[in-house]
């Protein structure tokens, strides 16, 4: 009895040994989550380059025909805003935000634990702050056009609440793995 299904067996021992075991299981969470990930990062990427095909196309008709078009100004300011905030999802998603971690890289084990714990919590204070004034500044311009395009002001300011609460979420998550993590397992980088 050594094929594939004894091999995948849980020892009798095991918290969980009367459960059958799925190899399959997490597959099905982890393709959806990449799936996610993937379609995040093309929306990221057709904002970035509708963004720079936009400035390209004005300042191609400002030198070839010594005009502009006012919209496509217009909507290049829209998409640097998009790609801004949706961009600082992504970068808190992979933890490729801005960070100084000079003096916390010298602590390890309980100190160092406690330093990221109070971080995290000082990081989830100022995206509450930036979710609640983004909420506000999207109620005040809910009655706001733009110029050019007549976009509604708040479909454009609505990516700051968006990104703050995305970002909450995150810090949430990560607060939560700091606290169960052991604080031996914090080491000097």
């Amino acid at each position: 009895m050594h094929d594939e299904t004894q091999q995948n067996l849980p020892s009798a021992s095991a918290p969980d040994a009367d459960k059958p075991c799925d190899p399959h299981a997490d597959h099905g969470k982890a393709q959806s989550e990449s799936l996610g990930r993937l379609l995040f990062e093309i929306f990221c990427a057709v904002i970035f380059l509708g963004m720079i095909g936009l400035v390209f196309y004005n300042a191609f008709l400002r030198y070839v025909f010594s005009s502009s078009y006012p919209p496509s100004e217009e909507w290049a300011r829209f998409l640097f805003i998009y790609i801004t905030f949706f961009g600082a999802i992504e970068a808190f998603y992979h933890k490729k935000h801005i960070a100084v971690d000079m003096f916390v890289d010298l602590l390890h084990g309980a100190p160092r634990k406690y330093v990221d714990i109070a971080a995290t919590l000082l990081g989830m204070v100022a995206m509450g702050l930036l979710l609640y004034g983004g909420v506000i500044n999207v109620l005040q311009t809910v009655d706001t056009y733009s110029v050019a395009t007549n976009v509604n002001m708040a479909l454009i300011n609505g990516t700051l609440p968006i990104m703050a609460f995305a970002a909450l979420i995150m810090q949430v998550r990560d607060l939560v793995a700091l606290i169960r993590r052991p604080a031996s397992s914090f080491t000097k980088a």
